[in-house]
């Protein structure tokens, strides 16, 4: 049950060689995430004014395996790999065509605004434990 999101690679996106320069990966794939929060009925600005909760990467593993180059349409998969009661893992792919670019897992965790662990909101989670029940 991937959650996907499109996007076209601007110039701005490219480095002098017209390949996708490789930071604005982990830009494509967190405005993913924030799509897929979003389609989830989470309102982060909400969640953090009414709960003190925001979510941080804490960790990214990311395999380049083709270039993007400029105008390119591409597509970032998310998938839910695993959801705790702080933290979830999920896989995130970058493809063009149907041909994998970019595969990652990243790793997210609540934290309040002071920087400490906090618990997903007790809704979040079971909408992550719904999603994880039917495979991701």
């Amino acid at each position: 049950m991937a959650h996907s999101f499109s996007l076209r690679v601007y110039y701005e996106d490219t480095d002098l060689a017209g390949i996708v320069y490789y930071a604005n990966y982990l830009k494509f794939i967190e405005r993913a995430r924030s799509e897929w929060v979003r389609g989830l009925g989470v309102d982060q600005a909400r969640l953090k004014s009414e709960s003190g909760v925001v979510f941080a990467v804490r960790r990214v593993e990311a395999d380049y395996l083709q270039p993007a180059r400029f105008d390119d349409q591409l597509m970032v998969e998310t998938r839910l790999i695993e959801a705790g009661g702080a933290r979830l893992r999920l896989r995130q792919d970058v493809l063009r065509d149907g041909a994998r670019l970019f595969v990652s897992e990243v790793t997210l965790v609540a934290l309040t605004e002071a920087g400490r662990p906090a618990r997903l909101p007790a809704k979040f989670r079971q909408t992550l434990a719904e999603i994880a029940a039917a495979g991701g």
